[in-house]
C-alpha cells in the first residue's frame, strides 16, 4: 500500500501538491495604528488570506505587489451601517423602499451599495438592522463568505427590536397592514423569545432601540421619549450576553442613554447628545460609541424643515464628541451609511469629522481600525496588519496622518488576499 501511494504521488502534476501560492506586497510606509507608527520599505507577505510575516525580504517565487510608493493601512471597518437601505434623509424616502421596493429588489441594490463600500477600503461592515428586511442581511453575509458576491465580510443585527408603535411605518390607513422596519416586541419574556429567535438565524448582534421623538425642554435640554421599560431591556441584553452575542442601542439623548446603559448594552449609537453622567459611565465601563456624525450632517437639512429639532441634535452632537472623547469613552467609526446614499457619500469623510472635532490623525485612524475589531471580538484578526491577522489591506497615494481626507481616496484594496481595487 506504501509503494502504491509513492507511485501515485510521484505520476501526479507537481502544481496539484505544490504550497498554496504566496503574495508579497512591498509597503513603502506602513502606518502601524495600533502602535502609531510607520514602519519605512517594509514586505508584508500573504499566504491562505492572512499575513504570515512582516520582515524586510521578499519570499522566494512569491508574487509581487509593489506599493513602494504608497501609504499602506489595514483595511476600514465601518461600525454603523445599513446595507439594505439606499438613503432616508426623510420618512418618505424610507417608506419608500419599504412600501414599493421588493425584498429581492432591496437586496440587488445592497450589493451594490457593499461593492462601493469595499472599493472605498471598507473591508468589514457591523451592518446594524436591516430595515423591515426579515433576515436578508444575513444571507447578504453568507453570499460574501461562500463567494457567490464580492463585497466587506458582516457583522449583522438581522431585525433590531422596539416596542409596539415605536418604529415605522406609521400614519397608514390602520385597515392596511403595512411593514414594519423593526421587530416589535413587549414585555420581558416576549423580547427575550425575540432575541432568541433572531440569534437562531444567524443574528451576530443585537439591535434595539432605546429612544424616539426628541424634543427641546423649557430649560433648553434635549430629551427623547424612552421606548423600553428597564426590564424589558434587562431581558433583552441578559439573553443576547448569556448566548454570546452583543447588544448596540440606537439612543440620541440621556432619556435613552440611562435605560440603556443600566441594562448593560455594549455599544451606543448615535448618541448626540451626552451629559456627564453617560460620559462618566461609558468611560469607566468601556461602552463603545459610535456617533455617525456623516449622517448626522446629511439628515439635519432635510429633516429641519419640519423639526428645528434635527439642527440642534448636529450642533449638540459636535459638542459631545469634544468631551466624550476627552473622558475616554471608546470611539468606534460609524457613518449610518444607508441612512445616506452609498454613491453620493465616501464613508471615509467620518475619519475628518473625527479630527475636526479634536482627534488627531492617528486616532482617528484606531476608530475604524483596531478600535472597531476590540468591539467586533477580533482583536488581531481584524483591523491590523500583523501575522494571522486577515489580510485586508488598503493603500493610499497621500499620507493621511498629513491629510486625513486621504482616506477618501484609496486607491488599493485587498480583503482576505484577494485583490479587489489596483492602482
Amino acid at each position: 500500500m506504501r509503494r502504491l501511494l509513492t507511485l501515485v504521488l510521484s505520476l501526479a502534476p507537481a502544481a496539484a501538491w505544490s504550497a498554496p501560492p504566496v503574495t508579497a506586497i512591498k509597503a513603502g510606509r506602513l502606518l502601524d495604528v495600533a502602535q502609531q507608527k510607520v514602519r519605512e520599505n517594509v514586505v508584508i507577505v500573504v499566504e491562505d488570506g492572512r499575513v504570515r510575516e512582516v520582515g524586510p525580504t521578499v519570499p522566494a517565487g512569491a508574487t509581487v505587489i509593489d506599493l513602494g510608493r504608497h501609504h499602506v493601512l489595514p483595511g476600514f471597518i465601518d461600525g454603523h451601517t445599513h446595507v439594505l437601505l439606499q438613503g432616508d434623509a426623510t420618512a418618505a424616502d424610507y417608506d419608500e423602499q419599504l412600501l414599493k421596493e421588493s425584498l429581492p429588489y432591496r437586496a440587488l441594490r445592497a450589493t451594490r451599495a457593499m461593492r462601493i463600500a469595499l472599493d472605498h477600503g471598507f473591508t468589514t461592515l457591523r451592518d446594524i438592522g436591516n430595515e423591515g428586511g426579515g433576515f436578508a442581511d444575513v444571507d447578504l453575509k453568507r453570499a460574501v463568505e461562500r463567494g457567490v458576491i464580492v463585497g466587506p465580510r458582516l457583522f449583522v443585527a438581522t431585525k433590531a427590536l422596539a416596542p409596539t408603535g415605536a418604529y415605522g411605518l406609521s400614519g397608514y390607513d390602520w385597515q392596511i397592514a403595512v411593514p414594519k422596519g423593526v421587530e416589535m416586541c413587549d414585555g420581558p419574556d416576549t423580547c427575550r423569545r425575540a432575541v432568541r429567535d433572531q440569534i437562531s438565524h444567524g443574528a451576530d448582534w443585537i439591535k434595539v432601540y432605546a429612544d424616539r421623538s426628541y424634543y427641546k425642554q423649557p430649560d433648553g435640554q434635549i430629551r427623547s421619549l424612552p421606548n423600553f421599560t428597564v426590564e424589558e431591556l434587562t431581558a433583552i441584553v441578559d439573553q443576547a450576553h448569556r448566548t454570546r452575542r452583543k447588544v448596540a442601542a440606537h439612543s440620541m439623548t440621556p432619556t435613552g442613554h440611562q435605560i440603556a446603559l443600566a441594562a448593560g448594552v455594549d455599544s451606543i449609537e448615535h448618541g448626540d447628545v451626552f451629559d456627564d453622567a453617560t460620559i462618566k459611565v461609558m468611560a469607566e465601563r468601556k461602552v463603545y460609541w459610535c456617533p455617525t456624525l456623516t449622517v448626522s450632517e446629511f439628515v439635519a437639512g432635510p429633516r429641519s424643515v419640519t423639526n428645528p429639532i434635527w439642527t440642534d441634535l448636529l450642533n449638540a452632537t459636535k459638542e459631545s464628541f469634544r468631551r466624550a472623547h476627552k473622558a475616554g469613552v471608546p470611539i468606534v467609526l460609524g457613518t449610518d451609511a444607508g441612512g445616506f446614499d452609498w454613491d453620493k457619500i465616501n464613508q471615509a469623510e467620518e475619519f475628518k469629522r473625527y479630527v475636526d472635532l479634536g482627534m488627531t490623525p492617528w486616532q482617528a485612524l484606531a476608530t475604524g481600525t483596531v478600535n472597531a475589531a476590540a468591539m467586533l471580538g477580533q482583536e488581531g484578526t481584524l483591523g491590523t496588519i500583523a501575522p494571522g491577522a486577515r489580510a485586508d489591506i488598503v493603500a493610499l497615494s497621500e499620507d493621511p496622518l498629513t491629510d486625513i481626507t486621504a482616506t477618501e481616496r484609496v486607491s488599493f484594496v485587498m480583503k482576505d488576499g484577494v485583490v479587489v481595487r489596483q492602482p
